[in-house]
């Protein structure tokens, strides 16, 4: 299925406000549990998310436009959110990515002309050259990884009490 600019930013918009609905005011049994070791829990997935939007998306999104294939990405650390952290209360997270996603989704209205740079290419350090259409593509399914992720997290803290309903309860799927 092609990209189609007003979709993606459909999504991109409900993102923030799928997670205030579901985490805003839920208590840090739930914020807290992860996976296990060297997995992150629910407050660290929303710091993550926080972090792709001030450094990932829009500065790799701008370099395509700016500068095509003759810079390459900066790398994107995708553990930087959990190194020296500041403890933000879930509200201010949400509140934070809420506004710098409103602030994204602008930039993308007031940059982004389908016709003129879907095909525009950039250079990712990893990769190599990668489509903007494939950019703002990876940018939609990154966030429903998450919500995805920020779900299965919050539901394996009941996985012992929830018997053998487990087999049944496919959000409890090991994954390999």
């Amino acid at each position: 299925m092609e990209l189609k600019l007003s979709e993606a930013i459909e999504l991109l918009e409900r993102t923030p406000c799928t997670l205030e609905s579901f985490l805003l005011g839920a208590s840090d049994g739930w914020l807290y549990v992860n996976e296990g070791e060297g997995t992150w829990n629910v407050h660290e997935v929303v710091g993550h998310l926080i972090e792709g939007e001030k450094t990932n998306w829009i500065p790799r999104l701008e370099m395509i436009l700016q500068e095509g294939k003759n810079a390459v990405f900066p790398p994107f650390d995708r553990f930087s959110h959990l190194k020296g952290k500041q403890e933000f209360s879930m509200e201010e997270q949400l509140h934070l990515f809420k506004s710098l996603r409103e602030q994204n989704t602008a930039r993308i209205r007031e940059l982004v002309k389908p016709d003129l740079h879907f095909q525009l290419e950039g250079l990712h350090p990893e990769f190599g050259e990668v489509k903007l259409r494939e950019l703002l593509s990876a940018w939609v399914v990154h966030d429903l990884t998450h919500i995805s992720q920020i779900v299965r997290v919050m539901a394996e803290r009941y996985r012992e009490d929830v018997g053998p309903w487990e087999k049944y309860l496919g959000v409890l799927k090991k994954r390999h």
